[in-house]
C-alpha cells in the first residue's frame, strides 16, 4: 500500500504486538499464578503468615480436593447463569464492532447480587455453616483453577469456528500457547449468552463477597462476634462489588470487553484470581485477629471514602462523556479533537491525571489492607499487586491510545502530564 509516495507494509493478523511477555509469559503465567493463589491462601491460614517462608506453605495433597467444593462451585456458576438469563433489568448495547454491529447485554448483575444475598440469608437462617468456607478455601480454589483451564481450552477450540471479524486484534498471532492465554475470540457467545461478559462481573465478583462473609462467620464461630477490622473489610469490599454491579453498563466500554480476547488470562482472573486473592484480608483476619481503635477505624473509613469518591466520580464522568458528550454534566468540559472524530477530555477529573479512576482504586485498596495492621506483609499483597497491575494496564492503554489518536494523544499528554498519581507519576 502506498501513501504520499512511501510504501507501507500492511500488517497481517500474525504481526500483532504481544502482551504479557509473549510466549514466555503465556507459558509461565498459567503455571505460577495458580500456585500463587494456593500459596496465598495457605500463608494466610498459617500462624506466621510469612510471605518469604521457605519452603513455601503450599497445601498438602490431601488438602487439595473435596467433592463438596466442586458441587458448590458448579452450583454457584449455574445459579448465576440462570440469574443472567432471567428477564430482569434493562438491555443495553455495547460499542460498535468491526462489522458495524452492536451486541446486546442484559444489565441485571445487581439483581443477581441481591438475590444471592437473600438466598444466603435464608441459608443462614436454616443454620447453614457458612463459616465452613474457611476450611474449603483451598479445594474451592483448586476447582476454580481446574474449571478455568477446561473452560479456556473450550474457548480456544471454538474460536476456530468464529468468523474473522469476531476475533480479537491481539489474539490471532498464530502461536497456540499465546493465543490460548490471551484469547482468540473477542465476544464468544452461546446464542445470546455472552460468556466473557457473564464471567466479568457475575460468579467470581459476587463469589468474592460470599467468601468474605464466610470468613466473617468463621470469626463468629471462633470468637463469638466479628471484629471491627473484619466488618470494615467486608463492608468496603461489598460496597466495591455492589458499585460495580449497580454501574454494570459501564463495563461495556472497558478494555476487557472492547479490546481483549476471552482466553485463559481473563477466565482465570474472573473465576479464580478475584474471589480467592481479593478475599485475602478477610481470610488473614480469621487466624490473625486485629484490634482497631475508634480513631484508626475513622481514618481508614475516610481513606476508603475518598478513594471511592474519586473512583466513582471519574468513572461516571468518563462513561457519560462516551455515551452522550452533549449531556449537561459533561457538555462544558474542555476537549481535544482527534482524527478519528472522537474527542479527548482535558478538564474535569480527566484533566487532573490520565487515570483518576486508578488513583481512587488504589486508595481503596490501601484502605482494605490497613485493618489488618502492620505486623505482616501478606495482607498488603493486594495493594502491591494492584499497583503493578494498574501501572501495566495504564501502559497498555497508553500504547493503544497513541496508536489510535496519534498527535492528538501527544497533545493530551502534554496537557495532562501525570498518569495516575498527581505530581508523582
Amino acid at each position: 500500500m502506498k501513501t504520499n509516495g512511501q510504501t507501507l507494509k500492511q500488517k497481517s493478523p500474525h504481526d500483532t504486538e504481544r502482551e504479557f511477555g509473549g510466549t514466555l509469559g503465556a507459558v509461565c503465567i498459567p503455571i505460577f499464578l495458580p500456585l500463587t493463589v494456593l500459596f496465598l491462601i495457605s500463608a494466610s491460614r498459617s500462624s506466621d503468615a510469612g510471605v518469604f517462608q521457605w519452603p513455601p506453605p503450599l497445601p498438602t495433597t490431601d488438602q487439595l480436593w473435596d467433592p463438596l467444593a466442586l458441587v458448590i462451585l458448579l452450583g454457584w456458576i449455574a445459579l448465576h447463569a440462570l440469574l443472567y438469563l432471567m428477564p430482569l433489568g434493562k438491555v443495553s448495547e455495547g460499542l460498535v464492532l468491526k462489522d458495524g454491529t452492536r451486541l446486546k447485554y442484559p444489565i441485571n448483575g445487581f439483581h443477581g447480587l441481591c438475590i444471592s444475598g437473600v438466598l444466603l440469608l435464608l441459608f443462614l437462617g436454616l443454620g447453614a455453616p457458612l463459616g465452613y468456607l474457611f476450611e474449603l478455601l483451598v479445594p474451592l480454589a483448586v476447582c476454580a483453577i481446574a474449571v478455568s483451564f477446561v473452560f479456556s481450552v473450550y474457548l480456544y477450540m471454538r474460536s476456530f469456528w468464529a468468523p474473522s471479524h469476531a476475533l480479537a486484534l491481539g489474539g490471532n498471532t498464530g502461536n497456540p500457547l499465546y493465543d490460548f492465554f490471551i484469547g482468540r475470540e473477542l465476544n464468544p457467545r452461546i446464542g445470546d449468552f455472552d460468556l466473557k461478559y457473564f464471567c466479568e462481573l457475575r460468579p467470581g465478583l459476587i463469589g468474592w463477597v460470599v467468601v468474605n462473609l464466610g470468613m466473617l462467620m468463621k470469626e463468629v464461630e471462633l470468637r463469638g462476634s466479628p471484629s471491627l477490622a473484619m466488618i470494615l473489610v467486608n463492608s468496603f469490599q461489598l460496597l466495591y462489588v455492589a458499585d460495580a454491579l449497580w454501574n454494570e453498563e459501564a463495563v461495556l466500554t472497558t478494555m476487557d470487553i472492547v479490546h481483549d480476547g476471552f482466553g485463559f488470562m481473563l477466565v482465570f482472573g474472573d473465576l479464580a484470581w478475584v474471589p480467592f486473592t481479593y478475599s485475602l484480608q478477610a481470610a488473614f483476619l480469621v487466624v490473625h485477629p486485629q484490634t482497631l481503635s475508634t480513631l484508626g477505624a475513622a481514618v481508614i473509613i475516610a481513606l476508603n471514602g475518598i478513594g471511592y469518591y474519586i473512583f466513582r466520580k471519574s468513572n461516571s464522568q468518563k462513561n457519560q462523556f462516551r455515551r452522550d458528550p452533549t449531556h449537561p454534566s459533561v457538555a462544558r468540559l474542555e476537549t481535544i479533537a482527534t482524527a478519528t472524530g472522537k474527542r479527548l477530555l482535558v478538564s474535569g477529573w480527566w484533566g487532573l491525571v490520565r487515570h483518576p479512576n486508578y488513583l481512587g482504586d488504589l486508595l481503596m485498596a490501601l484502605a482494605w489492607s490497613l485493618p489488618c495492621g502492620f505486623s505482616h506483609l501478606l495482607p498488603y499483597f493486594y495493594v502491591i499487586y494492584f499497583t503493578v497491575l494498574l501501572i501495566h494496564r495504564e501502559d497498555r492503554d497508553e500504547r493503544h491510545c497513541r496508536a489510535k489518536y496519534g498527535l492528538a494523544w501527544d497533545t493530551y499528554c502534554r496537557r495532562v502530564p501525570y498518569r495516575i498519581f498527581p505530581y508523582l507519576y
